[in-house]
């Protein structure tokens, strides 16, 4: 007799399974493309005997259908070695079709182009030499149908120190129409996490390596709910399931099929499934080696496999069968008459007689078996034109691209999600140590100078130097990393027109300002009394300003290099060349310098800083310190100013030219 817990589970899988069935039921009634765009919001509540708690299914809302066509697609790229360049293919004459309400599965062993074929399917590549033809509902690829496509890289790209619901919600306010109101878009972004089963850690953090967070699959399922929070009618998964355990995986899969269900068209690649995982597909395309292996009902690919005679001999796993095929693998299974005799000619004359096909021509007779039974079907199919009416096409091709929220709605949620991410890594109490250390440090070796004597004023000017130099160094070293670390997750945003690159620009350079300013302003505190500096509101605020603009002027270089380079080794290496220079051509080091090397100082603000501080210190600089006639520091402040504003708009069109290069 079955415990009261079992009947309870049994009940609850039996609850979903009835859920399911209706779902599929409504779907088949509303199969046509005109009904599913058409159709009017509804939602299925159901239970995750897994999750142990109730959560709404995907929303079936209006949203255009999208049959996707794809024929003899081939890709190439060019390969650039040190002497030569080579031609590498990729894809060789890939067929096939994707239609609302279906899972489509690309499978094949590790470089057999699954990728290649999701990103070219996506509207992604826009390199190499691309061959054959891709139709949306039997029309070519333009750029209003951004907004139509949601497309999860392999890897999770999203900010470690925001929450599931931040993160979400962030998106909701950035890509949703500027019709719907702030209250509406977070609203979305809420039924998003419900919808996903996300409620139990919407107000966790995401997490990464060294950030305690959210679990794998609830870290892929916000990657899924960050796109199709957008509604799209094509949604592309590149390996949703790596990494992941059987359960997990299957949980992921499972709202895949939610999603399909909806009336949307889900491609996914799909490295190697486990059986359970492979019966949930509803088409599937197998891929070796760039050629097209199978193409059809996941449920009739064993089947057709069989046809051609090859068959496990054991009982498996049926991806790991066609994934040993795609290798050339056929340890476990029964060759074909036409490959053994091929095998048995190719061994006459030699000692071996039993020896197993090789490789090369396993592949080789896959790609003719499906050239040669199957691929003129599909083919024919594919020229049935796709049955949308004029009215739905009339009014999708009218949709134009519009930014989802203003130039400052995107500066001001940028803004704000900037300090949100970055304020752990600001004020660190490592962070915060080492700056207060140094300023102690710095107190104690200069405690209460002297500026009435000629040495005790050359101690001063030496710890003037010292604070422009330290704090020129730390922001550029810091401002390095800002576009290189980012990177990822700025092409995986700019290539769905998330915000203006502008305004990008904009809001993370300013929301840096906050943090960085914030550091030195207890630094000054400290070694400021201290050292005993002239005591003056005057004089105090002034060097603080002083600081402050040689701050965001370093700031400025370090931006230029990493948007130059966007590699963190080679900008590291950059930067310390040229704070070097700055440093030595700063006016302390050395006093006469080269006339055909004398112009370094004037683009050092180095230089400039610590001409300000003496003369904020001193209103008139003793000739014993031999840095020249300072006047009234105007040219001073003039250049550093120059700097502020020049280095940010070279970082700018170097940042708007490396993206342009990526994509």
């Amino acid at each position: 007799m079955d415990s009261p817990a079992s009947a309870i589970v049994r009940a609850k899988s039996d609850q979903l399974e009835m859920a399911q069935a209706a779902a599929r039921q409504s779907l088949s009634r509303t199969s046509s493309a005109e009904a599913l765009a058409t159709a009017t919001p509804t939602a299925v509540s159901a239970v995750d005997p897994e999750a142990g708690c109730d959560h709404k299914r995907i929303i079936i809302e209006p949203t255009l259908p999208i049959y996707l066509k794809f024929t003899e697609l081939k890709y190439k790229v060019i390969i650039k070695g040190v002497t030569t360049t080579t031609e590498k293919d990729i894809l060789h004459g890939i067929t096939g079709s994707a239609s609302p309400g279906e899972v489509l599965a690309l499978m094949g062993p590790s470089g057999s182009g699954k990728t290649s074929l999701l990103s070219l399917l996506g509207g992604r590549v826009r390199r190499g030499n691309i061959g054959g033809s891709i139709t949306y509902n039997d029309e070519p690829y333009t750029k209003s149908l951004k907004h139509k496509i949601g497309f999860v890289t392999q890897d999770d790209v999203l900010f470690t120190h925001l929450t599931v619901r931040e993160t979400l919600t962030y998106a909701a306010r950035l890509r949703l129409p500027k019709t719907m109101t702030k209250q509406q878009k977070e609203q979305r972004a809420l039924d998003v996490i419900y919808e996903l089963g996300l409620e139990r850690c919407q107000d966790t953090m995401i997490g990464g390596s060294y950030v305690r967070g959210v679990s794998g699959g609830e870290r892929k399922r916000v990657c899924i709910g960050n796109e199709i929070i957008m509604n799209p009618s094509l949604l592309f998964l590149d390996e949703p399931t790596s990494g992941l355990d059987s359960t997990t995986a299957l949980k992921i899969v499972q709202v895949l099929h939610e999603i399909a269900e909806a009336g949307k068209t889900v491609i996914t690649t799909i490295h190697q499934p486990s059986s359970r995982l492979f019966h949930k597909f509803d088409k599937l395309i197998l891929l070796g080696k760039g050629s097209l292996l199978f193409f059809g009902k996941a449920s009739e690919a064993m089947v057709y496999f069989s046809s051609i005679g090859c068959s496990p001999l054991i009982a498996m796993n049926p991806a790991e069968f066609l994934l040993d095929l795609a290798n050339g693998n056929v340890n476990d299974v029964s060759i074909p008459t036409e490959l053994d005799n091929k095998v048995h000619i190719e061994n006459l004359g030699s000692e071996s007689r039993n020896k197993k096909p090789s490789a090369k021509d396993v592949h080789e007779y896959l790609v003719e078996a499906y050239e040669t039974r199957v691929a003129d079907k599909e083919r024919k199919k594919l020229l049935r034109p796709v049955s949308i009416s004029e009215d739905v096409k009339a009014k999708v091709s009218l949709t134009k691209r519009e930014w989802g929220a203003s130039w400052w709605e995107q500066y001001s949620l940028l803004f704000c999600r900037g300090l949100k991410e970055r304020r752990h890594d600001y004020l660190s109490w490592m962070r915060i140590t080492q700056v207060i250390a140094t300023a102690i440090i710095l107190g104690l070796l200069w405690w209460h100078s002297d500026s009435t004597t000629p040495k005790g004023l050359q101690d001063q000017a030496g710890l003037l130097f010292f604070i422009a130099v330290f704090w020129g160094f730390f922001p550029v070293f810091t401002a390095i990393f800002t576009f290189p670390q980012e990177r990822a997750m700025l092409n995986k945003e700019r290539a769905v027109d998330m915000y203006r690159l502008s305004a990008y620009f904009m809001a993370r350079t300013t929301s840096d300002l906050p943090l960085d300013l914030f550091l030195p302003i207890v630094f000054i505190l400290i070694v400021y009394f201290m050292a005993g500096l002239t005591q003056s509101a005057e004089a105090f605020f002034l060097s603080m300003l002083t600081v402050f603009l040689s701050i965001v002027a370093a700031q400025g270089l370090g931006l230029v290099i990493g948007a130059t380079l966007m590699d963190v080794k080679k900008a590291t290496t950059l930067a310390s060349v040229t704070v070097m220079t700055f440093m030595l051509a700063g006016g302390f080091f050395v006093k006469r310098v080269p006339v055909f090397i004398s112009w370094v100082r004037y683009v050092s603000f180095n230089y400039h800083t610590y001409r300000l501080l003496l003369k904020v210190q001193y209103h008139y600089v003793p000739p014993s310190l031999q840095v020249g006639n300072i006047d009234g520091g105007v040219k001073e402040v003039v250049a550093m100013i120059a700097m502020v504003f020049g280095y940010r708009l070279l970082a700018y069109f170097s940042l708007r030219w490396t993206t342009l290069q990526t994509s």
